[in-house]
């Protein structure tokens, strides 16, 4: 197997990780205390072409493989994972969503303002009775001919209030079930459509998170994406590959914290010597080093996979489910390396050990990918 990365995949690399730590960091601290968006940010990650990257040049995009993609959002949640949410929302579920799903005519309306970072998108799957149990829509969207009318509620959306293009999952046939689900592209602006209540989270502080309310808005025929009924299948084939951005979140947060331990073990002395000359601590060194590594394979190999063109549902899952758990266990040991510091804002662990919980959560719980994991592995 061939681990080295390309040329190109090395400068992508390369330009992420010099945006992180030249536009993120300085106001990164800022941003969490006061849950302000990065909108200078994400208008920079346009210009670099990192908000549309595996998006056809044709519509906008960069035209970039999954694994570049990857690379760059590991580098950027290092320092600042609310950014890299933003991004990995608007590339991997929406951009790659109506890329691979929606017409000629709304690739050219929507995807190419959302490919060139002009605009930014959000995924509006997730309801008050309906998170894990995706099937459980109540938002409903009824057929009157020419239109469709749309009520309902939506929570936890990323990117809620900066976001100018929204896709909606709404139920249409509740007789048919998952069958019935189909999903629609909203504008902001729309009549009826309420931005709602800003959520105060624990973590990723710095990304916009929303309640979205709908009351009778009236979206046309031509902004359904899909044949009728494909909104469920819609909504499942673009989380698959949500998780692996997320996975590449949650691997960057572990690799961050670790590599703010490494260098404070260095220049943190007790007893004489620095605090990396004690076994404790060269232990937990050790210890996040190894799980880093395992879960940057499992993240580049589910990456790889979707690439080839390979089955990725399993193996994004594995990702997900592991590098998101690496990512918890490190940056709490992160803390406990810098002792007090660590409980300080000033050395950035505290941040990373809230940001990374919600990896655990969203876009899929850890209890979903064991089970999609599962429902894999005894199939096979």
């Amino acid at each position: 197997m061939n681990f080295k990365l390309t040329e190109e995949q090395q400068t992508v690399r390369e330009a992420a990780k010099n945006f992180a730590e030249n536009e993120c960091k300085s106001g990164v601290i800022e941003r969490d205390t006061h849950q302000k968006v990065g909108l200078d940010q994400l208008k920079m990650l346009g210009e670099l072409g990192f908000m549309g990257m595996m998006v056809d040049p044709k519509y906008g995009g960069s035209g970039m493989d999954t694994l570049s993609y990857v690379l760059a959002v590991e580098e950027i949640s290092k320092i600042d994972a609310s950014i890299s949410v933003a991004m990995s929302v608007n590339n991997s579920l929406v951009c790659w969503g109506l890329e691979n799903f929606a017409s000629e005519d709304q690739k050219l309306k929507y995807l190419v303002p959302l490919a060139k970072g002009e605009k930014i998108g959000a995924f509006c799957l997730s309801e008050p009775e309906a998170g894990s149990d995706a099937t459980s829509q109540r938002t409903s969207a009824i057929d009157k001919g020419d239109h469709y009318l749309l009520n309902g509620t939506k929570n936890w959306i990323t990117n809620g209030s900066s976001a100018s293009t929204y896709l909606v999952i709404a139920q249409t046939d509740a007789y048919k079930g998952h069958k019935g689900i189909n999903v629609f592209i909203i504008e902001k602006g729309m009549k009826g459509f309420e931005i709602s209540a800003k959520e105060d989270k624990l973590g990723i502080r710095g990304s916009d998170t929303h309640t979205l309310i709908f009351n009778d808005v009236i979206v046309p025929k031509e902004n359904r994406v899909g044949e009728d009924g494909f909104g469920f299948k819609f909504a499942m084939k673009t989380l698959a590959g949500g998780r692996i951005g997320i996975a590449a979140q949650a691997l960057g947060i572990a690799a961050g914290a670790y590599e703010l331990s490494l260098a404070y073990s260095n220049e943190r002395e007790t007893f004489g010597k620095t605090i990396n000359q004690h076994q404790a601590i060269q232990f937990k060194l050790a210890d996040m080093y190894v799980d880093i590594e395992n879960a940057r394979n499992l993240v580049y190999k589910a990456a790889w996979h979707k690439d080839q063109n390979m089955d990725y549902n399993l193996s994004g899952a594995v990702a997900k489910l592991h590098a998101s758990e690496v990512a918890m266990r490190t940056t709490v040991e992160a803390v406990q390396i810098h002792g007090g510091y660590g409980y300080v804002k000033e050395y950035h662990v505290e941040r990373l050990m809230r940001d990374a919980k919600i990896t655990q959560i969203y876009e899929g719980t850890s209890e979903i990918q064991r089970i999609i994991i599962a429902r894999n592995i005894i199939k096979n």
